[in-house]
């Protein structure tokens, strides 16, 4: 298993060009919750996934696709939709928009992408772990792809944490409710499910 384990200059410098504007348009807007909340739990996201890439050395695919992650996240935040888009609750953004009215949001896609990756980081960490502790290669079985899949999922709900705590926290949020976490925690398990299944499939 001879992966790299250094981040390549293409992918660090695609992270701070968004990160950077980010940050510039959240000064901009005045949003204190992307200031206060996101953007810091954003780095510490980016130093723990450094610090695992430094053990395992994820594939160059999985680096991007995580790089990708970022970027919609927080553009679902922060950029608003045009006049005429329909959208869901108060705030006009990225976020709240209906695909498809009444049933496909935007963060319903962001939550599916987003958690597959984060399953095939998790076959990516467990295969690496096998490897070094016992000199054996992984391959995918329903038992090992499962833990994959629970590991995203469980990862997943941190996250429905991570908003739980804004809500307590911040006035304003554009979290939503109970339903909307319920949605969002079925759209982890599409995208967990289908990274499964990719994984199991090219072996």
């Amino acid at each position: 298993m001879n992966k790299s384990t250094r981040i390549p200059r293409s992918i660090i410098f695609f992270v701070a060009c968004y990160v950077i504007a980010a940050i510039t348009a959240a000064s901009i807007q005045k949003n204190s919750e992307f200031l206060k909340f996101y953007i810091p739990f954003f780095f510490f996201f980016i130093v723990v996934v450094t610090f695992i890439q430094k053990r395992v050395g994820f594939p160059r695919g999985l680096q991007w696709g995580l790089a990708l992650w970022g970027l919609i996240h927080l553009a679902g935040g922060m950029v608003p939709l045009p006049e005429g888009w329909p959208f869901a609750g108060s705030n006009k953004v990225l976020y709240s928009w209906w695909l498809i009215e009444d049933s496909l949001k935007y963060d319903h896609i962001v939550h599916s992408f987003g958690f597959g990756i984060a399953t095939w980081l998790c076959w990516e960490a467990l295969r690496s772990s096998i490897f070094h502790r016992f000199g054996r290669k992984l391959y995918p079985s329903v038992g090992t792809i499962t833990i994959a899949i629970l590991g995203g999922m469980g990862l997943g709900a941190i996250n429905e944490l991570i908003e739980f705590l804004a809500v307590l926290n911040l006035e304003n949020t554009n979290v939503g409710g109970y339903h909307n976490t319920g949605w969002d925690l079925v759209a982890n398990l599409v995208g967990c499910i289908f990274a499964g299944i990719v994984i199991t499939f090219r072996g």
